[in-house]
């Protein structure tokens, strides 16, 4: 049962005060709480033989309701674990293995073939003030770990102020040149909007980002697990080498 200590007039002065989100969010907490009450109410009388309570309005009124008819709110769902709860949404959100992408000649590649690798997702451009920093470092991690299971996927982007403009071909043609990576390009892809790729619309809704699930700027990042499960996902500003610990725990790696 809930009361007043204030009169009508008194509450309109206090509301006056206030502003408009502090009224909204003190209006959801009291309907929040007078549900709690009465959920309560119903729970520790259940096995009464009274089959009727009294709830009392704002206005003081007293409102007679059978509990026999109160529905139980949606929001009262059974817990699951964690460990439950991390299992469902793997197996209805699938694996990177389950996509097939282009490479830079327009090959089909079936992702299927990286079943036990590590990997390293990342959206490239050729013109950013990124390119070097990341074209470097992501050489030095392939280098370092391709033999303990590392592969780098690179996808070509050209949505960001328009920094990959070239073809295929020249888009190749530049990293090897410049910085000779060994891991592979592929097709350039749109990362957002209605047009993304398939692979990228599953990489954003496996691991969302801090201000929401697009991809910010060239050179994001996502990690995969050996099954195929993003594990972690790395804006565009966050070195290749400062992840390297948590590819080393992927792949179990000691060195």
């Amino acid at each position: 049962m809930f009361t007043s200590s204030y009169s009508s007039s008194t509450a309109r002065i206090i509301l006056s005060r206030r502003s408009p989100l502090q009224i909204l969010i003190s209006s959801n907490i009291y309907h929040l709480r007078s549900l709690s009450n009465q959920i309560h109410l119903q729970i520790s009388t259940a096995n009464s033989p009274l089959r009727e309570t009294r709830f009392f309005s704002s206005s003081s009124s007293p409102v007679t309701s059978s509990f026999s008819s109160f529905s139980r709110p949606s929001f009262l769902i059974p817990l699951r674990s964690f460990s439950e709860m991390a299992s469902h949404f793997k197996k209805t959100h699938g694996s990177i293995h389950d996509f097939t992408v282009k490479d830079a000649r327009g090959n089909d590649v079936d992702l299927s073939t990286y079943k036990g690798k590590v990997l390293l997702i990342v959206n490239v451009a050729s013109q950013c003030g990124l390119t070097t920093s990341n074209y470097t470092e992501l050489a030095q991690l392939y280098q370092k770990y391709k033999d303990q299971g590392l592969e780098i996927l690179a996808f070509p982007c050209n949505q960001f102020r328009g920094e990959e403009p070239g073809t295929n071909e020249e888009i190749v043609e530049f990293a090897c040149t410049r910085f000779k990576p060994e891991y592979p390009i592929f097709d350039k892809v749109d990362v957002n909007g209605d047009n993304a790729a398939p692979i990228y619309k599953f990489l954003k809704s496996s691991k969302g980002g801090l201000f929401g699930d697009s991809i910010k700027w060239n050179f994001a990042k996502f990690l995969i697990d050996k099954e195929g499960h993003v594990v972690d996902r790395y804006a565009p500003s966050t070195s290749p080498l400062s992840i390297e610990k948590d590819i080393k725990k992927l792949l179990g790696a000691s060195a």
